[in-house]
């Protein structure tokens, strides 16, 4: 079965970013707004991290910060993990499940220009990833056993 590059899935995808200076509220506005779990956060044209869900829940939920004063680059993940357009989304899957994250920002020549997330995997690849793990537990319980 081909695999789909990241580049063919995120063709029709504009990059939603915001500045480190966004507030958390502003960007959870955003998030809300364009239907998303995650934006990227630009400084300067380049990609310096990621703020997801997750961050707004365990950063500031939890920590009782407020979203109306917090800087997304107080809580934002810094330095993510990315993935270049010509690679294939398997590899983009192998990323977040050993990461144990569910987005993975698109850079090309520095820039971001789109992000993956999980619910991507509802294709074609999400039966031959899942078919994959359970080989190598199989093949790991052979070998250890």
């Amino acid at each position: 079965m081909p695999q789909r590059s990241i580049r063919d899935i995120i063709a029709e995808q504009e990059p939603i970013t915001v500045p480190g200076s966004a507030t958390v509220a502003e960007a959870a506005r955003l998030m809300k707004e364009k239907k998303i779990g995650a934006v990227m956060v630009v400084e300067e044209g380049k990609l310096v991290g990621v703020f997801t869900e997750r961050d707004a829940l365990f950063r500031v939920v939890a920590e009782s910060r407020d979203a109306q004063t917090t800087r997304v680059s107080e809580v934002m993940t810094g330095n993510p993990q990315t993935i270049r357009p010509d690679k294939a989304f398997p590899d983009a899957l192998n990323i977040m499940h050993a990461g144990g994250f569910r987005h993975v920002p698109v850079v090309e020549d520095g820039r971001p220009i789109g992000m993956i997330s999980a619910r991507d995997a509802l294709g074609p690849e999400l039966e031959d990833f899942i078919y994959e793990l359970l080989r190598q537990e199989q093949a790991q319980d052979v070998l250890s056993g």
